[in-house]
């Protein structure tokens, strides 16, 4: 765990020195380019302030919140890396709030010629490799595992799977070729407008609804800062940007 902490702090000390105003954001890969657009518009209007990001998989930002690395706020790619800071009570519970929602979708490289419409599709032996993220530590990973298990198909396509560190790296790995089909969230998938192209969605009941919620951490000393970025996230201009990058709607009721 020290390790952890020690190459987060190295990392946020070789981008540049810290000031007073600085924010540091925990947040999963996926809202890479919403968050990049959303902390513009944030620090704009608030001069002096800077945020500083740490990207990544949820799972792997949870760890590093847990061994202590100092941050502001978490944005996870799924409640239960939040449920599990919450339970350890590392996080401001009354903060917390579901600010999106995702699906998922199978890509394969722009240039494949196999014909992919179902999961059970992926059983084909001419598809010989599919990325997921690994679903020890990356949400998208999980809810793969969740919708092949579901189906049945679970246990004979692990000769097939590739791991990656997060959903980034799945959409590298299927643009580049290096695999026949990947798992990744839909709004990943809009980014990469060459390389890859969507294959299928798989069925939406056979994983748990993609929800993303947000925090303060419980050790921030940016608290008021951080609150105000949840705020800005929730906000009508927030729900816009979102909605911009292929971001849903929250189920109601979600935290």
């Amino acid at each position: 765990m020290k390790t952890l902490v020690v190459a987060f702090a190295a990392l946020l000390l070789a981008a540049s020195p810290a000031s007073a105003q600085d924010v540091i954001l925990s947040v999963a890969v996926s809202l890479k380019d919403v968050t990049e657009q959303l902390g513009r518009d944030f620090m704009a209007a608030r001069p002096g302030v800077t945020l500083r990001y740490n990207f990544g998989a949820s799972g792997d930002l949870q760890k590093q919140i847990e061994a202590g690395a100092p941050v502001d706020v978490f944005l996870s790619a799924a409640q239960r890396q939040m449920d599990e800071l919450e339970r350890q009570n590392l996080i401001v519970a009354s903060s917390r709030r579901a600010f999106a929602r995702n699906v998922l979708v199978v890509i394969k490289p722009a240039d494949s010629r196999l014909d992919m419409t179902k999961t059970a599709d992926l059983l084909d032996g001419r598809v010989s490799r599919i990325a997921i993220g690994n679903p020890k530590s990356v949400p998208v990973g999980q809810y793969a595992e969740e919708s092949l298990r579901a189906l049945g198909v679970w246990d004979r396509l692990q000769p097939k799977l590739v791991l990656a560190e997060n959903v980034r790296q799945v959409l590298d790995y299927v643009a580049r070729g290096e695999v026949d089909a990947g798992f990744v969230y839909a709004t990943d998938a809009a980014t990469r407008t060459q390389g890859v192209k969507e294959a299928f969605l798989p069925p939406g009941d056979t994983y748990r609804p993609i929800v993303y919620p947000g925090a303060v951490v419980g050790a921030s000393r940016q608290r008021s800062l951080g609150q105000a970025f949840l705020d800005l996230l929730s906000s009508q201009q927030g729900r816009a940007v979102l909605g911009r990058f292929g971001f849903q709607p929250p189920p109601a009721g979600a935290r």
